[in-house]
């Protein structure tokens, strides 16, 4: 455990002797940030190799990651063969190697770490899980005792933000759950991953080899998040590929009224010849055409051909502005509006983020902090700087609608764990001259998102009418924007049909002619309407879609459900695979890995033929592994490690007995032939070519 150290007397007296003085030491987690600080703390520095250093302080850093795990190889050279007789691995204590290709940046920072003018250590790599293990590793490869250690914790790289971060560090020591949950993760998937990788490949790797007609071994890659992720996309393949379309036939009637057309759907409800009938697809169709003529036939007796309204409800509905983006929410939206996978969306807001354009990017939350939310005005002043959005900027600040922030749904201190929202700073605006078109356009959809809290909700008119003819009921609903709100700074300046700038089709759905909106004010119940026509509309059942790389991410934020509405979401938060952190690195380690296909165009996800077979393969030999709601508590465990609910030594004896358990289970059984039925079934999906020059067959999908 880290405490607080003080130089003794000695030390500093012999320092005095010497003309030196006491200095600080301060270790970003990679140059540019290292930059960033020295510039805040206005350091006369002078460059030195790997670190800048001033009269009073030392400012180095990492690149990434300097100290990783050592492979199994390193414990005993027998475990660098495979085999099931060094299996399972779990060493009572790991080991820990610096990585060669930054040995050199290593030995320069474990140097300043234990010089022994350096009293004082901030800790400054990025504010999260992650960025604690990098420092931690280093920390414990270099060994520096008799300093004091502070953690530096900022949400953006702003000089106001990283000198409150430096005034306010707290000991190092109040982060060391934090630090064991980070450590227990990297050992989790370190367990799982030689484990049931080396397992798997030696029990089933030849048989996927020999099916599909490789010349080298296949190794089947297993991880924590990273299988159970392949799972939910070779499901969702197979729902598809067994969904049976199934035929509806809905009746629709037009109507004219003070010379508007009116399109009203029939729907079975009490009182109807047909409410709960077989014959009925749902309350609004029916299974059989010949159901729907003869409804048809009903209705055309005892001309004329008039309804009869029995109900006008007439209400204003307000949609409120949508909650701040998080990671998370960020890569669906650009996935769905730049075509552009997690993983590219992840780098260019990280790249805005160094930047200071906007704030901490690694983040779950939606929602602002109630400290923030104080001095939020700041952030919407600087962007009055913001061409695409200084007028509605300088509008906010005009009417000072920022005042009662702290009051509303979108600040809540409850709901933040590391970070709150990404928002801009609303600093550093020239920036974007400098950085390309889609970086422009990430930081608008930002802007805007934030912008919107400050306005009202858009407001509709809403009328709903129920009319009747032969105890048969019609249905039309009809909703007219009346106040834009905080659509007039939702939609983007960038080309987008406007109904899909607001986040949803809302807009599109509900505009209509306010001629027909001033008509409908005279309707009334047992007002008369002409009905011009009755027709049947047929339509069809649609199967599931396809994750895109934005659907997936929800997908895994939200422990495998697929869920659009934002309320649902934010009450199930913590329950997610992966983290804000992790979850655009697994899609592109399983496309590295040719499990799964990503459409660089539609950003359409699919598996591949190897996919749905290690899939299979996981299936039958460890089949929690494909489990959502177990890879998620796994991840909620090590949230309670950070949070001190639970021991680390808790969360490593299940981790081990979860691990050995599985894997003894792996050398017991063998499902051989049963995988060879499996492969053949969803082979048939799959399209064999011809060998090439190069003597490998291309598998590549058949088109459905």
């Amino acid at each position: 455990m880290y405490g607080l150290f003080s130089c003794s007397s000695k030390k500093i007296e012999e320092l005095e002797e010497r003309g030196e003085s006491l200095k600080s030491l301060f270790i970003a987690e990679k140059p540019s940030v290292a930059q960033e600080f020295a510039k805040a703390l206005k350091f006369n520095t002078s460059r030195k190799d790997g670190y800048l250093e001033s009269e009073h302080a030392i400012v180095t850093w990492c690149v990434g990651h300097l100290v990783t795990m050592s492979y199994p190889e390193v414990y005993d050279e027998a475990l660098k063969k495979w085999s099931f007789d060094t299996l399972p691995f779990l060493p009572e204590t790991f080991r820990y190697e610096v990585i060669p290709a930054v040995a050199k940046q290593f030995q320069i920072v474990k140097n300043l770490l234990n010089r022994e003018d350096v009293d004082k250590i901030y800790v400054c790599t990025d504010s999260g899980r992650e960025g604690e293990y990098i420092y931690r590793l280093v920390d414990q490869m270099a060994n520096p005792v008799g300093k004091e250690k502070r953690r530096v914790w900022i949400d953006s790289q702003t000089e106001e933000e990283i000198l409150r971060g430096i005034k306010e560090a707290k000991l190092l020591s109040e982060y060391d759950n934090l630090a064991a949950s980070a450590y227990l993760r990297a050992k989790e998937d370190y367990l799982m991953g030689i484990n049931f990788s080396r397992a798997l490949t030696l029990k089933y790797g030849y048989a996927i080899r020999n099916y599909l007609g490789k010349d080298r071994n296949v190794v089947i890659a297993v991880g924590r998040v990273m299988t159970c992720v392949l799972g939910m996309i070779v499901r969702r393949e197979r729902e598809i590929r067994t969904f049976v379309k199934t035929p509806f036939y809905r009746v629709l009637a037009k109507t004219m009224y003070e010379g508007q057309m009116l399109e009203a759907e029939w729907k079975a409800v009490e009182g109807s010849k047909y409410f709960g009938s077989p014959v009925l697809y749902k309350e609004n169709g029916f299974k059989k055409k010949e159901d729907a003529e003869q409804l048809i036939a009903l209705l055309k007796q005892n001309p004329p051909l008039e309804g009869i309204v029995h109900s006008v409800e007439r209400k204003k509905e307000k949609k409120n502005p949508p909650l701040l983006y998080n990671l998370a929410e960020l890569q669906n939206e650009c996935s769905k509006l730049f075509k552009i996978s997690p993983d590219e969306t992840l780098q260019i807001v990280q790249q805005l983020y160094e930047k200071k354009l906007v704030t901490y990017p690694r983040t779950d939350a939606r929602v602002l902090s109630t400290a923030v939310s104080k001095e939020i005005y700041k952030n919407i002043n600087g962007l009055i700087k913001y061409g695409v959005l200084s007028e509605n900027a300088t509008e906010i600040m005009q009417k000072k609608s920022y005042q009662n922030l702290a009051k509303t749904r979108y600040v809540n201190d409850k709901l933040i764990t590391d970070h709150y929202a990404i928002i801009p700073t609303g600093q550093g605006i020239s920036a974007l001259n400098s950085v390309s078109q889609k970086h422009q356009q990430v930081y608008e959809i930002i802007a805007r998102r934030f912008l919107s809290i400050f306005y009202p909700p858009a407001e509709y008119q809403k009328v709903s009418i129920d009319y009747e003819r032969e105890k048969e009921h019609f249905f039309v609903t009809f909703k007219v924007l009346l106040e834009e709100g905080y659509l007039k700074v939702a939609r983007h300046s960038f080309g987008r049909k406007k109904a899909d700038n607001t986040g949803d089709n809302e807009e599109q759905a509900t505009s209509c002619d306010k001629a027909l909106l001033e008509a409908l004010k005279t309707l009334k119940k047992g007002s008369k309407l002409n009905i011009e026509k009755l027709e049947i509309k047929e339509g069809e059942t649609s199967p599931p879609k396809r994750y895109n790389s934005g659907s997936l991410i929800l997908a895994m934020e939200n422990a495998g459900q697929l869920i659009e509405d934002e309320e649902l979401r934010a009450q199930i938060k913590g329950s997610g695979i992966g983290t804000s952190a992790t979850r655009a690195e697994i899609i592109k380690k399983l496309v590295n890995n040719s499990y799964i296909s990503l459409n660089k165009k539609t950003q359409i996800i699919t598996p591949t033929q190897m996919g749905e077979m290690i899939y299979d393969v996981v299936l039958v030999s460890m089949k929690a592994l494909l489990n959502p709601e177990l890879t998620a508590s796994w991840e909620k465990g090590l949230s309670y490690v950070a949070e001190g609910t639970i021991t680390e030594e808790e969360y490593m004896e299940k981790l081990n007995g979860f691990v050995a358990r599985r894997t003894d289970a792996v050398k017991q059984v063998n499902y051989q032939s049963m995988l060879r039925g499996m492969f053949e079934q969803s082979a048939v999906f799959y399209k064999q070519e011809k060998k090439g020059k190069t003597g490998k067959a291309k598998v590549t999908k058949e088109k459905e």
